[in-house]
């Protein structure tokens, strides 16, 4: 029978900080906790960061040697980031102590035990374009008929394979919950991804979902391994724990054993990513799970004034599912109240918001980098773009491209340029090039044989495109959606050989071929789906399609410092993004828009998703509104004029009707001269 027999580390001689003159009570609470398990549940501006940079510095100056020390974080930048401020803080040497990410932690694993999983040592890790060659390879050789019925373009396959993994799900089952649309092929998709893996480990590749998943895979098949590690890393510190995964819980899980020392840092009231995996039980069952785990709330806020968190506590106190907490404010009142702003439509919102905005610049001598406009989905943006634009205010977009320079609005607007221009070579590149089964050389090939037609040549509409394009010679597997490219053109033009009106361009392209290529080719098919719905709505202030064009071209060939090389705090201008890019950055002001039902929350989580999509909802608007430090507006329209089905009244959204009333100042606004 072995002898237990605990080995006690010798704390550093003189720690050089004063942890209870440098914390406040609630902080220090949590980096002194004892050994165990510990959830730490952090609050918007309450110091997260520090607060776990601290505790990683408690260790080391209670003897901890650095290398039994693991940090897991989501970005590179936050492991860096938290290290040097330790360095800072303490004498000992950290450059021994794990700190990473995931799948960094995950890939030096690895690289000294792959050949256990059947890979040789010097594997080589695939970037997204290098999965999405390795994908197409197999694909190729596979024998699997990829043109009877739409098949996901590998970057698809690829999403598909990545949630499979992520959230420990079988993949028929994600199929059917998360693709219903790719059912028929399957099958299909089952077989390609054993022979994408079977490839990969044929050419030493991993991507990177694989440096967690075969690093869970190797530790759970191997008890030596496992308890290796296990032994090495005495403490594991989680940040914001509140967006792990199924498979990066089972790998802290793993790691930490049933006795093992786990401090998670993270606010359940801030996780918003389910849509990419992440699950909010972990954290909101961690004492379930971990039942001898203390539990420390750190609830003072440095970030806001007191009424912008009054507003924010009122709101996430309607989830039932969460962590109970108040964020208590540090800050000294204001005397300001969030501004809850409704306007008769959605241009006068973006007139609202530009004309406020310069307000600030020229009265108050605020920085243009120190606002946000914060949204649910990246088209409500648009048009605050364009009024933005023409008032000549600086602005950034972090939440994608500017709206109008997105690939999906470009590819149906080749479709329309080409219509109503039969000269215009780059638009019918682009257009035919959407086609499977059509590269360059058939592309320029087709031109050359479409220049040769009296159509081209002609001033005239073309009564018929269709008659002329529909002869062409293409590729067996391009014919049939050639085909309907040539139908949905004839459309768009009509017998009399006149342009149909611009929203009505839209609709054709969209539901007559655009639609099946965006589910194939693009892992957020529903956002761009419903990118183009609202450029349709949009048009149809429009008749002609050449002016709808134009401005399109000249909204889209505005320099707007949207550059991603350069940070925003290195120019100044306004940040335009979603409320999930937002998450963990801060502005003075900050401008909540489009808060109508149906909007924010999103019409599917009303539709379809039932309490647990609408309380991610609420959550999304938690993050939203405690990024404002000063001032907060909140707004929306109260018509909707650029709705499909012609002007709706739109409901303020159930997340400000929830308020009670005393919480926010209603500012009436008038049309004047």
């Amino acid at each position: 029978m072995p002898r237990n027999y605990t080995l006690h580390h010798a704390p550093d001689s003189a720690p050089r900080i004063d942890y209870k003159a440098e914390l406040n009570e609630q902080q220090y609470a949590a980096v002194t906790s004892p050994p165990g398990q510990a959830l730490v549940i952090a609050g918007a501006g309450s110091g997260k960061t520090r607060t776990l940079t601290y505790r990683v510095a408690w260790l080391l100056d209670n003897g901890i040697p650095p290398e039994s020390i693991l940090l897991l974080t989501f970005t590179n930048k936050a492991a860096r980031e938290m290290l040097e401020r330790v360095q800072a803080l303490v004498t000992t040497d950290t450059t021994r102590l794990w700190g990473g990410t995931f799948h960094s932690i995950g890939n030096r694993i690895l690289r000294y035990n792959a050949e256990r999983l059947g890979y040789r040592k010097g594997f080589s890790i695939m970037d997204r374009e290098d999965q999405k060659d390795l994908m197409e390879t197999v694909i190729g050789a596979s024998g699997i008929d990829v043109t009877s019925y739409k098949f996901p373009k590998a970057e698809v396959l690829g999403d598909i394979y990545s949630l499979a993994d992520n959230t420990l799900t079988k993949l028929p089952e994600i199929i059917t919950s998360r693709y219903p649309y790719f059912e028929q092929v399957a099958e299909g998709i089952l077989k390609l991804r054993k022979l994408y893996q079977d490839k990969k480990r044929e050419t030493n590749c991993m991507d990177f979902d694989d440096l967690l998943s075969l690093t869970v895979q190797l530790l759970e098949e191997n008890e030596d391994l496992l308890e290796r590690y296990r032994r090495q890393f005495e403490f594991i510190l989680v940040d914001e724990y509140q967006d792990t995964n199924s498979l990066q819980c089972r790998f802290i899980e793993l790691l930490t054993g049933p006795q093992g020392n786990l401090t998670v840092v993270g606010d359940d009231a801030q996780s918003i990513y389910s849509w990419r995996g992440a699950d909010v039980s972990n954290i909101l069952n961690f004492e379930e799970h971990w039942p001898r785990a203390r539990t420390h709330k750190i609830e003072i806020n440095y970030r806001s004034v007191p009424e912008v968190l009054n507003l924010a506590n009122a709101a996430i106190a309607m989830n039932r599912g969460q962590v109970p907490k108040t964020l208590r404010p540090a800050r000294e009142s204001s005397g300001t109240l969030p501004a809850l702003v409704a306007l008769d439509s959605s241009s006068a919102q973006a007139a609202f918001i530009a004309q406020r905005i310069l307000e600030l610049q020229d009265e108050q001598g605020l920085d243009l980098n120190d606002i946000a406009i914060l949204y649910r989905a990246h088209f409500h943006s648009m048009e605050v773009q364009m009024e933005l634009t023409q008032r000549g205010i600086p602005f950034q977009i972090t939440s994608g491209l500017r709206f109008f320079e997105q690939a999906h609005v470009k590819d149906v607007a080749a479709f329309m340029k080409f219509a109503v221009n039969r000269q215009d070579e780059v638009s019918f590149m682009r257009m035919v090039r959407l086609i499977p089964g059509i590269g360059n050389a058939s592309a320029v090939k087709l031109w050359t044989d479409w220049l040769k037609s009296d159509a081209a040549k002609s001033e005239a509409m073309p009564a018929s495109f269709s008659e002329i394009l529909l002869p062409l010679k293409v590729p067996k597997k391009a014919k049939e959606t050639w085909d309907q490219v040539a139908y949905v053109l004839d459309e768009m033009i009509g017998a009399e050989g006149r342009p149909a009106a611009p929203a009505l361009m839209i609709r054709s392209i969209v539901e007559g071929v655009y639609e099946d290529y965006m589910k194939t080719k693009f892992k957020n098919y529903e956002q761009r789906q419903q990118d183009l719905e609202q450029l349709s709505n949009f048009s149809d202030r429009f008749t002609d399609p050449l002016e709808f064009l134009s401005q399109l071209s000249l909204l889209s060939g505005v320099d707007t410092d949207n550059k991603p090389d350069q940070q925003p705090q290195d120019r100044d201008a306004v940040t335009l993004t979603t409320g999930h890019q937002a998450k963990g950055l801060e502005w003075k002001v900050v401008f909540a828009i489009w808060l109508a039902d149906g909007m924010f929350p999103h019409k599917r989580a009303i539709d379809e998703g039932g309490d647990t999509a609408l309380e991610e909802e609420r959550r999304l608007f938690y993050v939203t509104v405690t990024r404002a430090k000063d001032e907060l507006y909140l707004t929306y329209p109260v018509i909707n004029h650029q709705a499909r089905d012609g002007d709706i009244m739109m409901r303020p959204s159930r997340f400000i009707t929830d308020l009670p009333k005393d919480l926010v100042e209603v500012w009436n606004v008038k049309s004047g001269w």
